[in-house]
C-alpha cells in the first residue's frame, strides 16, 4: 500500500497560494513572467504542503531533464581507487547538486562499454556530459558529438575535427612540469630524471614536454622511464631508472602516486630523501602528499576546482548564458599562471600555451615539503 494519493498536487499548491495552477507550473519550472510578491507566495505554499514536482511533468515543460553525465574513460577499479578521481568527482558533484542536477556516473574500459555508454547518451536520459581522462584515439568524442549533447571536457583534447566549439578545463601541466625541474636544477641537482605518466593522456605528454623544456640540448641519454599514473608503476618505473642511470640525483614524478611509489624503492635501494636523491611530484593530492615518508614535494593543481569549473561551464551552456570565456568569474581560471610564478605564462617565451582548441588552463603551484 502506498500513501501516492496523499501526495500535494499542483493543484492543492495553487489552492493554498490563492493563485492559477499556471502560476505555480510557472514557478516550479522557473519560468519567467510571473510577479515576485505571487511567486513567493507560490513558494511560500510549496514549502508548507511538502510539494515535490513530477520530474517527468518538469520535463515536458523545460526540456530539461536535470541530470548530468559524467564519462570517465577508465575502469572502475582505478576510479574508485585513485583519490585524483575522487576530488574531481566531489567538484563536479557539489556543483551539480548546488544546481539542482543529478550526477549519472559512466565508466569505459573496452568496446562493449563504448557501444553502451553511445546508446546511453543519444536516449534521451540527460542534458549534457563532462568527460575526462581520455586516451589517445578514444572514442568517447565521437560518441559524445554524434548524441549531440553539450559537452564539456576535463584535459586539454588531442584531436582536431575542424570543430571551434570544444569546450575543456585543465591544469598548466607544461607550466608545472617546468617549476619542477627548475626547482630541482636550483637545488644544485645535474642528473634529474623523469618517471612518465601514460604517454597516450595529454597530462602526461604535456609535462614530458615541460621536462625536455628545462632539460639542457645535447646532454646525453634522456634519463626518463615509463609509469602509469599508480604507485606501482612508480616503483617498476624508479628500479629501472636506478639500473641504467645509477647516477641520479633527482626525479620528476608524473604524479604524486607515482612519486609515492618512487620514494618506497629510492629507501629499499638506500638512497636517502633529499640527501641522495630530491623528488618531486605532481598533484597535491593530500591524502598521498602529505603521507609518504618523507612528505612529498608537488605541484599543486585545483583538482575539485577543475571539476566544478567543467560542471560550472557545462550548465553555463545549457542555461544559454555563457561559454568558456565566462570562466574568468572562477577564481583565477581563464587565465594561464606557470607553476611557482606570479602572473606566469604558459611557455618558456611568454606565449600562450601549447594547445590548440580553446579553453580553460588552472594555473598550478609548487609546494615545497621535505623531498626536496
Amino acid at each position: 500500500m502506498t500513501d501516492t494519493a496523499q501526495r500535494p498536487t499542483l493543484e492543492a499548491v495553487a489552492e493554498r497560494a490563492g493563485v492559477s495552477r499556471a502560476t505555480v507550473s510557472r514557478v516550479v519550472n522557473g519560468a519567467h513572467g510571473v510577479r515576485e510578491a505571487l511567486a513567493e507566495r507560490v513558494r511560500r505554499a510549496v514549502e508548507e504542503l511538502g510539494y515535490v514536482p513530477n520530474q517527468a511533468a518538469r520535463s515536458l515543460v523545460t526540456r530539461r531533464h536535470q541530470a548530468v553525465a559524467v564519462v570517465a574513460a577508465e575502469p572502475e577499479t582505478r576510479v574508485f581507487a585513485d583519490p585524483y578521481f575522487a576530488q574531481q568527482l566531489r567538484g563536479i558533484s557539489k556543483e551539480l547538486t548546488a544546481h539542482d542536477n543529478q550526477l549519472v556516473l559512466l565508466l569505459t574500459e573496452g568496446r562493449e562499454d563504448h557501444a553502451r555508454v553511445g546508446r546511453y547518451l543519444a536516449g534521451g536520459h540527460v542534458d549534457g556530459a563532462l568527460v575526462f581522462s581520455l586516451h589517445l584515439h578514444d572514442p568517447l568524442p565521437g560518441l559524445v558529438r554524434g548524441a549531440g549533447l553539450p559537452t564539456v571536457f576535463g584535459g586539454r583534447p588531442d584531436w582536431d575535427d575542424g570543430g571551434d566549439d570544444v569546450v575543456y578545463v585543465d591544469s598548466d601541466n607544461r607550466g608545472g612540469a617546468r617549476a619542477a625541474v627548475r626547482h630541482l636544477a636550483a637545488l644544485g641537482r645535474t642528473r634529474i630524471a623523469h618517471i612518465a605518466g601514460p604517454l597516450d593522456q595529454t597530462s602526461a605528454a604535456d609535462r614530458l614536454a615541460g621536462f625536455r623544456d628545462v632539460r639542457a640540448p645535447g646532454a646525453g641519454p634522456e634519463p626518463m622511464a615509463h609509469g602509469d599514473f599508480t604507485s606501482h608503476g612508480g616503483e617498476r618505473a624508479m628500479r629501472e631508472l636506478l639500473d641504467r642511470f645509477p647516477g641520479t640525483d633527482a626525479v620528476f614524478a608524473a604524479n604524486d602516486l607515482t612519486a609515492a611509489g618512487a620514494l618506497r624503492v629510492l629507501r629499499e635501494r638506500g638512497r636517502r630523501v633529499p640527501d641522495d636523491v630530491a623528488v618531486v611530484g605532481f598533484d597535491d593530492m593530500l591524502p598521498v602528499a602529505e603521507q609518504t615518508d618523507p612528505p612529498l614535494t608537488t605541484v599543486r593543481q585545483d583538482i575539485e576546482g577543475m571539476g566544478r569549473l567543467m560542471a560550472r561551464l557545462l550548465l553555463r551552456g545549457l542555461d544559454d548564458t555563457g561559454t568558456a570565456e565566462d570562466a574568468g568569474t572562477y577564481g583565477d581560471a581563464g587565465t594561464v599562471g606557470g607553476a611557482g610564478s606570479v602572473g606566469g605564462t604558459g611557455t618558456p617565451d611568454g606565449g600562450a600555451p601549447e594547445t590548440a582548441p580553446p579553453g580553460v588552463i588552472l594555473p598550478t603551484t609548487l609546494v615545497r615539503r621535505a623531498t626536496t
